[in-house]
Parts: C-alpha cells; structure tokens; sequence
C-alpha cells in the first residue's frame, strides 16, 4: 500500500469532533477557530456571539462540545450553560473566561459545565482542556482543583453546604454590569427587571460584600472584573 493511501485510511479513522465557539469579541472567535480547525481531531462547526443565537444555533447544530464565555453582551454565560445543559443533556460546554477562576468556575460547573479555563491559559493548555471535556473528564486548573478539594473536606467536616453569605446568581450577574459601568436602569434593561428590583440586588450585594454604598460596589466590581 503506497503512502497517500496510508494517509487516506489515516485520515478517515480520526474522529472530528465539532466545536462550537460562544464569545462577543470577534477577534477571539477568529483566533480561536484558527487554532481548533489546525488539529486534525477538531472542526469549528459554527460560532455565536450573543445568548440567543447561541442557544438556537448550539440546540439545532448539536456539537460535541460548546465553549462559552461567561460575560455576554445580551444576558449571562451562566444562564446560556444552566438552559442549554437542561435542553441538551449531552453538551459538553467549556468556559473559557477572562473572570477569576476562584470566583465563577464553581458557579459555572454547577450550571452544567464540564469545565473551567482562563483566557490567559496558553493555547495548548486549551486544547488540552478541550480534550479532557471531550474524553468525559472533569477539566479545571491544578490549583482550582486542590482549591475544591479543600473546600469538600472542610465542607464535610464543617457540616456545611457554602461559604457564608455567597451572592446569588443574579446578584452576581448584577454585580458584574456593575463593573462593567452600567447605571441601573440599564442594567434594568439588560436584564429585563425593574429598576426597584436591580435597587434591591444592590442592596443584597452591599450587604453581603460588606460595601457602604453603590460606588463602593462598583470599586469593587472593576478590581474584581479586570
């Protein structure tokens, strides 16, 4: 059998697995399609960058797995993982994200991710990532990981479910328009509440961060953010 035939039979046992990219910076989608179609067990097979074209596109194209950033310019990433893992039980979705893993990747496996990595990550470790999803693995950093176990441990001995006083998932969705410079009737709007009910989150935020008032909120939501 000569070589190009080899190559064929190759070529035709890899497995490609579809890849579909959630993320509202066109620059980072482009980059990161650039770096997925160049290995030979991988295919981007679409991308969105908003919740609602992602939660149409990902439920009808069916991918292997979804990589989604959390903050999204039309609603929450972590809402996007809590619908889609509902109505697609076999998604696989990776959060790849610019947020402090400590803060959100719980929050995100919770929701339904199979998995935790930072943007700052290198793009083998991403690939690795990508992989371990894949394979049916857990993925999440080394250090996050040693993190978690601590927190089950101490959680079992403790007698306790969460830290004290944690922000809820709308509180922290709050929290982040916040930062992002958002005043509240606009937040308001993004988030399709009253303007009363965004006073109240901020409230429970105040309360639970220890803040004294809303510009305190938003100090602390730009040191946390970037």
């Amino acid at each position: 059998m000569d070589n190009a035939m080899v190559a064929i039979e190759v070529e035709n046992r890899i497995k490609k697995h579809s890849v579909f990219i959630v993320d509202d910076h066109a620059i980072l989608r482009e980059g990161l399609s650039h770096l997925i179609n160049s290995e030979e067990d991988l295919l981007i097979c679409g991308e969105a960058d908003n919740v609602t074209d992602a939660f149409h596109a990902v439920s009808e194209g069916k991918p292997d797995i979804a990589i989604v950033d959390i903050s999204l310019g039309d609603g929450s990433g972590i809402r996007l993982i809590e619908n889609l893992t509902y109505s697609n039980p076999g998604i696989m979705v990776l959060v790849l994200s610019m947020h402090d893993e400590a803060t959100y990747a719980e929050r995100c496996l919770k929701a339904g991710a199979r998995g935790y990595i930072m943007k700052q990550e290198s793009s083998r470790q991403l690939l690795s990532a990508i992989r371990t999803v894949l394979n049916g693995d857990i993925y999440v950093s080394d250090k996050l990981n040693v993190q978690l176990l601590h927190k089950f441990a101490r959680n079992r001995f403790e007698g306790i479910d969460a830290p004290a006083k944690p922000l809820s998932n709308r509180e922290l969705e709050v929290y982040q328009l916040i930062g992002q410079g958002l005043k509240k009737h606009e937040i308001a709007e993004r988030l399709n509440l009253s303007v009363k009910t965004v006073e109240t989150y901020i409230e429970h935020i105040k309360i639970k961060l220890q803040l004294k008032g809303t510009h305190d909120v938003f100090i602390h939501a730009v040191k946390a953010i970037y």
